[in-house]
């Protein structure tokens, strides 16, 4: 099977955002990830707003025409703002205030998850639930209606870094989510905290669907260029 790469630039934002003067421009950011071989292209358009704004999401939605994956919280007001983009995908992901990064998977037991989902389905956008590396949580995913699960391997990539001997345990997690997912038919997808060596030891998986990278590609690209970093990941992949 082969996967897909996404690209991340909400950093691109946040670099922006430091001066708030428009640049780095955001759509000319998307465009050059695409053409430098992104499948497709990740915003996490937060409540706060503190990097993606509502507006950069428009203006990517009516200017590519390759696929956008939207990453929201379960708030109401996020959901509708996904119900009028209309983005190919929406990845539905835990968010607080006061983290800097998203700090782990759903809770599915959000009363309002399987009514956002049904919204989100109707529209035909393409829903994922951003879980922890569990069985339980996989299966209730399938339960909920959901297309797609993206298992958070932030722990697993701090594993790798720093050599870990807990790391053959963290990575059997997400073998056996992985090999459930095959039974259940339901889209595998990676993300969060991914690096070359991350991402090298996860390619040993058959059937991840996509891999959502974005933090280690923007940070990377300062040294070598975007083209180049791209590049190399679809390699690993």
């Amino acid at each position: 099977m082969k996967s897909k790469l996404g690209v991340n630039i909400d950093h691109i934002a946040t670099v922006r955002n430091a001066r708030s003067e428009g640049h780095p421009d955001i759509l000319k950011a998307a465009r050059f990830a695409l053409n430098s071989g992104a499948d497709f292209i990740t915003i996490h358009v937060r409540e706060d707003q503190r990097h993606i704004k509502k507006k950069d999401a428009l203006i990517l939605k009516s200017k590519i025409k390759k696929p956008i994956n939207l990453e929201i919280s379960t708030n109401s007001k996020m959901i509708n703002f996904a119900s009028k983009l209309k983005p190919y995908s929406v990845c539905i992901v835990p968010e607080n205030r006061k983290e800097i990064t998203t700090e782990g998977g759903l809770n599915l037991k959000n009363n309002s998850l399987a009514k956002n989902i049904k919204k989100l389905k109707k529209l035909n956008i393409k829903v994922s639930l951003f879980i922890n590396p569990n069985l339980k949580d996989l299966k209730k995913s399938k339960i909920l209606g959901s297309d797609s699960v993206e298992i958070h391997t932030g722990k697993f990539s701090r594993l790798v870094k720093n050599k870990d001997s807990k790391l053959k345990q963290e990575f059997s997690k997400i073998l056996k989510c992985s090999q459930m997912a095959k039974k259940l038919k339901i889209n595998f997808n990676l993300g969060h905290g991914l690096d070359y060596v991350s991402a090298k030891y996860l390619s040993k998986l058959k059937n991840v669907s996509e891999y959502n990278i974005g933090h280690f590609i923007i940070g990377e690209s300062l040294f070598h260029g975007m083209k180049r970093v791209i590049k190399k990941f679809k390699t690993i992949l």
